[in-house]
């Protein structure tokens, strides 16, 4: 018999939590979490959460900083809406028990600042902000009885109506609607049918489709590819965004240098100890994300350089270890002592701004279907996310689908048909799945990376359907594995962000083509409808 419940959230970061614990209390929940709880993207955000929490700032101040970084791709009601929820989720956040850094005098917050904020508003825990939430809030989701935690499971894709009359050669005539998903227990490698009222998408982003990224190794695209599959629109999956300052050094796998050193005085040198940036843009270390990206991208391709290098060491070293202890501590540990060393940085894959198009309450295209955080396109981030505003977006998308999804009259849950294994065998050797995965962030990183050209975009395209067509091929004859799930999702948001940017004739935002530098007059999302692209077809795997 499929497990049953009334909401299936899939995703473990701060949005999947938020909701969670904002549903529980009514809602029989079932949480699946694709590795241990703590593997998420939310655990490794240094920075903080963007509020306006200082007499000295001002929700309109916060809405325009959105606004601008977003450059003209912003939709006006969400950010006010979420710049005015700013201040309640973090009191929500403080009352769950996250003890957020504050003054000497134990007076105020502490609030630093970052890119593209006009004041300091970024609240914080030390150096390691979504590490000490997700500690919080997961200690709660184990503690609830009514939240059921699937940990190691991986969903593999939703079910919808739409899928079910398919197979059973019926048409209700109505719009497409969520029941479910399959999803695959690592351990045991057995398939679960898991039936719901509500499901909702909190996967995270993409990162891993690029060979270079801040990301754990989870942000697989998962929830965006299984909503295309099911029929969702995609949006603005062009601009993704490249942190500056990712840590450069043979054993730092994606440790990210938070943007809070540039924040708090680091200045960006060349390999001879000079700076660039006043030569790139007037706000200097303290430009948004991808002008500081460009600019670093610009001088080491100039160069020749592998690296450039951000330096705080000219601040006081007990100032250094008080506001980054954990940067500097991982740092020693690879022989560089920030109080007296530049650290070597190189930019890496971020932050997804596009993702599964939603309204205001994170509903999708398909009924009972939800899309929040990273996954989801919101509206907020626009052309270009504003550092510290993608927490604040799992906070209070969290809570919106939530109170919708409390709200929604009760639904039957249907029958549910089992995993269909009948037609697959044990793959005989996983070296497509390895090589096919190497070979995908690379070509991703060289040809749709931070400056990008049409040839570049059309080759990167050829080989992506080159790739896909054998990895259905493997999908469609072997049983599945956590590897080969992710490989199909990353090939699919691979497709999705090429289209993307192959779509937009300018360069705005995190987008630069070199074939169209000008901006438009016009800022007009990029949206992808399933039904005019060829995507992977439906496999023999119970579909």
């Amino acid at each position: 018999m499929p497990q049953q419940f009334d909401v299936l959230i899939i995703g473990s970061g701060l949005a999947g939590l938020t909701m969670a614990l904002q549903v529980a209390d009514h809602k029989r929940v079932c949480l699946v979490s694709k590795r241990e709880m703590s593997d998420s993207a939310s655990s490794w955000a240094q920075g903080g959460i963007a509020a306006v929490l200082n007499s000295d700032d001002t929700i309109e101040e916060h809405i325009q900083d959105t606004l601008i970084a977003g450059a003209g791709l912003c939709d006006a009601e969400v950010t006010r809406m979420v710049a005015t929820q700013g201040f309640a989720a973090i009191e929500w956040l403080i009352n769950q028990g996250v003890e957020f850094t504050r003054e000497a005098d134990n007076s105020h917050f502490h609030l630093t600042r970052e890119g593209g904020h006009s004041h300091r508003r970024v609240v914080h825990v030390a150096d390691a902000t979504g590490q000490a939430v997700q500690k919080t809030l997961t200690q709660k989701i184990r503690e609830h009885a009514n939240i059921t935690l699937f940990e190691n499971h991986i969903a593999i894709d939703l079910i919808t109506e739409k899928k079910l009359n398919k197979n059973t050669k019926k048409d209700s005539g109505k719009g497409d609607s969520c029941k479910g998903a399959y999803v695959l227990d690592n351990s045991t490698g057995k398939v679960m049918t898991i039936a719901a009222q509500q499901t909702v998408l909190a996967t995270g982003g993409a990162g891993k489709v690029y060979l270079y990224t801040t990301n754990p190794d989870v942000s697989t695209g998962d929830g965006i590819a299984m909503a295309w599959r099911a029929g969702c629109r995609i949006a603005n999956m062009e601009f993704i965004q490249f942190h500056p300052t990712c840590l450069y050094h043979p054993h730092a796998k994606s440790f990210l240098i938070s943007e809070v050193v540039r924040g708090e005085g680091g200045l960006l040198k060349l390999p001879d100890g000079t700076r660039f940036m006043p030569e790139h843009d007037s706000r200097e270390e303290l430009a948004p994300r991808d002008v500081v990206a460009r600019a670093i991208d610009f001088e080491m391709k100039k160069r020749g350089i592998d690296c450039v290098y951000l330096d705080i060491s000219h601040k006081p070293a007990d100032f250094i270890q008080e506001h980054f202890p954990n940067i500097y501590a991982r740092c020693l540990e690879l022989g560089i002592d920030i109080t007296k060393q530049a650290i070597p940085v190189v930019p890496a894959a971020h932050y997804s701004c596009g993702g599964v198009m939603t309204d205001s309450t994170g509903s999708t295209d398909i009924a009972c279907l939800y899309a929040i955080g990273e996954t989801a396109c919101t509206g907020l981030h626009g052309a270009n996310r504003l550092a510290s505003n993608s927490l604040l977006e799992c906070l209070v998308f969290g809570q919106a689908a939530a109170k919708a999804i409390l709200n929604a009259p009760k639904q039957a849950i249907s029958y549910l048909p089992h995993w269909d294994e009948s037609r697959v065998t044990d793959a005989d050797e996983e070296v497509l799945i390895t090589h096919t995965w190497n070979e995908l962030r690379r070509f991703m990183w060289n040809y749709v990376g931070i400056v990008r050209t049409n040839k570049r975009l059309s080759r990167a395209l050829h080989r992506i359907h080159m790739l896909r067509d054998e990895v259905h091929e493997f999908y469609s004859n072997f049983r599945v594995s956590n590897d080969l799930i992710e490989l199909r999702n990353l090939l699919q948001v691979a497709e999705l962000i090429v289209k993307s940017a192959i779509e937009r004739h300018e360069s705005r935002g995190l987008h630069y083509s070199k074939d169209y530098p000008e901006l438009l007059d016009e800022a007009i999302p990029t949206v992808l409808e399933p039904s005019k692209y060829y995507s992977l077809l439906d496999s023999k795997h119970g579909h």
